[in-house]
């Protein structure tokens, strides 16, 4: 059972807190100061810490700051999780928290599906990456090499730890679901940064102008909205590792700005009037191959050049299929529940996972074994386990071209933006609405997709409505 300490001096956050981790069948405990936090802490040490910013009513107390907490939980247990919760108000703190050991941070109010994804994220992030890696990771010894490990992830790995160890930069190119961000975060547990703060970016996931305020931030006034200064994901990295996931669709106008703070190791917040100096390692990963994109005038070559210090490419599942039992058994003890105990795998389903694609790599492979144990009966997963869902489970996506448009169907003389419009729509109808997948379908960037969604006035996907805390 997954344990956590919540730190809030507010009794309605922190018991809402501690009733959302319950529910999902965490062991809580929490405590109101960082003095009875860290006596806690030191009485039975948790690994994950979830923390407020401000404590003590107005923080300025002595001793009663995140900061506090961080520096105590990390004097007894350097590898414990540490989430910092903070008020838009408290960043310049946040600044600190991070450089102080932090793994993440979040502001208030937060949601908590953020919240419960990247606690998830930060506890699986040293098993997986030895599961997917093929060996265990460094800070985590109680994790042995899973046996057969391909020669190619050797080989990758190998490379990752001098790469770590030099505090190059590096870029990682691999298929969707390969597990490129599984990698980078194994890079950074394997350098001297390995305690430093891990910050992602997804650069396919922001509007332009948003993507350049999140990596650079701004000062106050720099832009109508700006109330208060804000740190780039730059700065909050400084001293650790900033990865720039899917780097492939980072806007024109916005790389000559990345490749000079690669190159000055200095960040210039919007409307600032001097630059701030960051000690960063940079991981650039991209399921696209940017020699291509270059040679279309899509990607700055210099940029190319400059983040290629140390290339790192991924070998599909396909390719290394002397990986797949270990994967598969580690999958399978994480999905397990504790009550019943891992089932075991048949050896006629492994030989039969072995000869499969996978298209969708690790990911989909993660997902077959997920299926099947909720799915299982007995404790043995047998080939009975290939039936359920097969189709959706093993096969490749349907082509665009078996779902109707909604308009009716492409007809002769039909306009070129008319004719988009119509693929677009139908696409984007027999996924379901899932952006992603449709982008997947049509061989374009998820960024074209949301581009063209609003040139043409589509109907925006349902939105989830979030309980904010």
């Amino acid at each position: 059972m997954n344990r956590v300490l919540i730190v809030d001096d507010d009794a309605g956050v922190r018991a809402g807190l501690e009733i959302h981790f319950r529910r999902q069948g965490w062991d809580v405990r929490t405590a109101n100061t960082a003095a009875e936090a860290l006596a806690k802490f030191r009485q039975d040490p948790a690994p994950l810490v979830v923390t407020d910013m401000r404590l003590g009513g107005d923080g300025d107390a002595p001793g009663e700051t995140g900061l506090d907490v961080i520096t105590g939980v990390r004097a007894v247990a350097p590898q414990t999780a540490v989430i910092l919760l903070t008020a838009f108000g408290s960043v310049p703190g946040a600044v600190q928290a991070m450089r102080a050991g932090a793994c993440d941070y979040l502001m208030k109010p937060v949601a908590f599906p953020h919240l419960m994804a990247t606690a998830e994220r930060l506890l699986a992030a040293p098993a997986e990456a030895a599961a997917q890696a093929g060996q265990a990771a460094p800070t985590m010894p109680q994790a042995a090499p899973p046996e057969g490990a391909s020669a190619l992830v050797r080989r990758g790995l190998q490379r990752a730890r001098q790469a770590a160890q030099a505090g190059a930069d590096v870029l990682i190119e691999a298929e969707s679901g390969a597990g490129k961000e599984v990698w980078a975060r194994y890079l950074h547990a394997s350098g001297p940064r390995r305690n430093r703060p891990f910050v992602a970016v997804n650069c396919a996931a922001l509007p332009d102008a948003l993507l350049e305020s999140e990596l650079f931030g701004y000062v106050r006034g720099a832009f109508s909205g700006a109330a208060a200064a804000k740190p780039g994901k730059f700065e909050l990295a400084d001293g650790g590792t900033l990865l720039l996931d899917e780097i492939g669709e980072m806007p024109l106008g916005l790389q000559p700005k990345l490749l000079r703070v690669l190159q000055q190791r200095e960040v210039d917040r919007l409307g600032d009037v001097r630059p701030r100096p960051v000690d960063v390692q940079v991981i650039a990963t991209t399921n696209r191959s940017l020699a291509a994109l270059v040679a279309e005038g899509r990607f700055r070559a210099d940029l190319y050049y400059r983040l290629r210090v140390v290339p790192l490419a991924i070998p599909p599942l396909r390719e290394r299929r002397e990986d797949i039992p270990a994967l598969a058994e580690f999958f399978l003890r994480r999905y397990a529940a504790p009550a019943t105990g891992s089932p075991r795998l048949a050896p006629e389903l492994v030989a039969e996972l072995q000869s499969r694609p996978w298209p969708g790599n690790v990911r989909e492979l993660e997902n077959f074994i997920r299926r099947a144990v909720a799915l299982a009966t007995g404790p043995v997963l047998g080939l009975e386990a290939l039936e359920w869902d097969e189709a959706a489970a093993l096969a490749p996506p349907p082509p665009p071209a078996a779902a109707e448009p909604a308009t009716g169907g492409l007809r002769a003389g039909l306009s070129w933006r008319e004719a988009e419009r119509q693929l677009l729509a139908a696409t984007l109808a027999a996924t379901g609405g899932n952006r992603t997948h449709a982008a997947d379908m049509l061989g374009i960037s998820l960024r074209t997709i949301r581009n063209k969604i609003r040139e043409y006035q589509l109907p925006p996907r349902a939105q989830c409505t979030e309980n904010l805390l």
